[in-house]
């Protein structure tokens, strides 16, 4: 069994380059694998290994970065790695808007239960801070996605606006809320709140029963959806346009395996084609002789 651990801290960063180093080499020294960003402003990043192993990750980050808790941090678990490889990267952003955090609200972060309850209320403007591509998969009922496909655009959005509303926005693991709710505070908005973790925190936290959550959750790496309890979904990747596809997706004409799906067919060209389909080919023929190829998931 692997186990996913989510995290993020704003907090001051420096000597970036020789930290960047020492971490990159842990990676790759005890197998752990999935991404690190850092930046001046903090560290983001989802990491997965065995338990052991992604424990010791953990505070050796904390202790490389010289802090002692993360703003938030989630588990999850998979039977199978759900990343290729371990990555860390310096960005001048954990999250690129053009925001800088200075100090955070903690009383905006709103707990699942309690999150419920404020999502209810009529007067409540239910926002989903994440990508289209994102929403579609799954969302809360009655939320607004701004549908912005690059994060430097949102700050257009959200100044947009009405302060008289209470704002309740959201995203996979909180990360990309702290930057929004900076922006509006910083804009004059008074009641804006945040669920508290995340997404990945109310689907952990929150019985489907109770849920007022309706689909999956994306999430960036091999599992491509979650479910309540942070079971894997149901959702794959379309290996024509890296975008997630529901089983309702390859029932179409425009599907096909390793190629294209209803999203990309008419925008790829001929030639793209041609090259997936010659790469899936290599994948079957693979399969066919029980052997590993370079696009192997492990599942």
């Amino acid at each position: 069994m692997y186990y996913i651990s989510g995290f993020y801290k704003f907090i001051k960063i420096s000597d970036i380059k020789k930290n960047k180093n020492v971490m990159q080499v842990y990676f790759m020294n005890n197998g752990i694998r999935g991404s690190i960003i850092i930046s001046r402003e903090g560290i983001n990043g989802t990491i997965s290994a065995k338990k052991k192993i992604l424990n010791n990750a953990i505070n050796k980050i904390k202790k490389t970065f010289n802090f002692s808790t993360f703003d938030n941090i989630n588990l999850s678990k998979c039977s199978y790695q759900p990343f290729h490889r371990g990555k860390v990267k310096i960005k001048k952003e954990v999250v690129p808007m053009g925001i800088k955090i200075a100090k955070r609200k903690f009383k905006n972060h709103v707990d699942p239960v309690k999150w419920n309850k404020l999502i209810r209320d009529k007067n409540t403007f239910l926002l989903d801070v994440r990508k289209p591509f994102e929403y579609k998969v799954g969302t809360f009922k009655k939320s607004i996605n701004p549908n912005v496909n690059n994060f430097r655009e949102f700050p257009t959005y959200l100044k947009n606006l009405n302060k008289e509303k209470t704002i309740a926005m959201f995203c996979t693991g909180g990360i990309r809320c702290e930057k929004a709710s900076t922006f509006l505070e910083k804009k004059g908005f008074k009641n804006v709140f945040q669920l508290k973790g995340g997404i990945i925190n109310y689907l952990k936290k929150i019985k489907k029963e109770k849920s007022l959550w309706r689909g999956e959750c994306y999430v960036f790496d091999n599992r491509v959806s979650i479910r309540h309890g942070l079971t894997p979904g149901s959702f794959s990747m379309c290996s024509g346009c890296r975008k997630p596809i529901s089983f309702k997706d390859k029932k179409s004409k425009k599907y096909e395996e390793g190629v294209s799906c209803p999203n990309c067919h008419d925008h790829l060209k001929p030639s793209q084609k041609e090259r997936f389909r010659m790469r899936q080919k290599q994948i079957n023929l693979a399969k066919k002789l029980g052997k590993k190829h370079i696009f192997q998931k492990e599942f």
